[in-house]
């Protein structure tokens, strides 16, 4: 673990690329959220990085997302909307830089991967020449469903690990929201109260108030979470806001784009994009074209709120 920040941020980049790179041998494709969630669990967050940030995000892993761009810049890493890949170079890279102190300065002076590097071998977490003997006494098509067995274990055990990681940090501000939202819900039935008992002085002839009074606000003809789980969702890709399956329904009440998710634990990045297009696009702190927003989930429904007059979000 490095003694500040920064450093500790270059040791994750290159966890990422391990991460990456191991998965190619255990045929799961994990999301980015699972990739990032395991880099932190190998480097873990000091106190400084633990303090929450919009969304419920420690401080450590936004400035990790952030950091990603120079893994991209360098050619090691390809983000698309299906996922992140590791390409050929960015596996040669954690051959040709697998001491921390080297990969940090060549990627920070953008120092090529020799032309006759290697790519990596099997990773030591998949026991290859233990299990050799073994396998070759057995035939193929019985060997196989237990490597897919292990290589299922394995993506368990990272989604378990990244959900794990932050549970902790993220409880105290979650129950510091409920406090709150407890406390303007007493605060609105007493304004309703005060409201009523004044209408009732009022004089009987004056008109009846009708029963419940709805603000509204010029709303889009369409809201979208698009990020990258809308194909757990049953859309046909990810990072797709033209899909029916990625879209919000608006409350007419409260006025507010909702919409609720059965997630598996992870860390998952989205934004919110309007009438089915990128063409008008909000992400963290409602800032159009800004950067996404990122939330840690524990496993089960996931309920986003969008709020168009501020054009931010709103996890209840």
């Amino acid at each position: 673990m490095g003694t500040n920040t920064a450093e500790n941020t270059t040791l994750r980049l290159k966890a990422v690329l391990d991460v990456l790179a191991e998965g190619l041998w255990t045929d799961q494709k994990l999301n980015a959220g699972a990739v990032l969630g395991e880099a932190i669990a190998r480097v873990p967050l000091n106190e400084s990085e633990r303090e929450l940030l919009s969304g419920g995000i420690p401080r450590g892993h936004k400035a990790l997302t952030t950091a990603t761009a120079k893994l991209v810049k360098a050619g090691w890493l390809v983000k698309g909307r299906s996922g992140w890949t590791i390409p050929e170079e960015g596996q040669r890279a954690t051959v040709a830089f697998a001491d921390p102190a080297a990969f940090a300065a060549a990627l920070d002076a953008g120092t090529p991967v020799p032309a006759d590097t290697p790519l990596p071998g099997a990773p030591a977490v998949k026991p290859a020449a233990k299990a050799a003997p073994e396998a070759a006494s057995k035939p193929a098509s019985k060997a196989a469903p237990k490597s897919a067995a292990k290589a299922t274990t394995v993506a368990e055990k990272v989604a378990g690990k990244a959900a794990k990681l932050v549970e902790e940090a993220v409880a105290p501000v979650a129950k510091a929201v409920r406090k709150r939202k407890a406390a303007d819900k007493t605060e609105t039935a007493g304004a309703t109260a005060d409201t009523a008992a004044a209408a009732g002085t009022a004089g009987a002839t004056a008109p009846a108030a009708p029963a419940v009074s709805v603000e509204t606000i010029d709303q889009p003809d369409a809201v979208a979470v698009a990020g990258d789980f809308n194909i757990l969702l049953g859309a046909p890709a990810n990072w797709a806001p033209q899909y029916d399956e990625s879209q919000m329904e608006l409350d007419q009440v409260d006025q507010l784009w909702k919409i609720a998710a059965d997630l598996p634990a992870g860390f998952y990045s989205f934004k919110i994009a309007l009438n089915r297009s990128w063409d008008e696009n909000f992400g963290a702190f409602g800032a159009f074209d800004g950067a996404n927003h990122e939330v840690h989930h524990s496993g089960g429904v996931l309920v986003i709120h969008y709020d168009h007059r501020t054009r931010d979000i709103v996890l209840p």
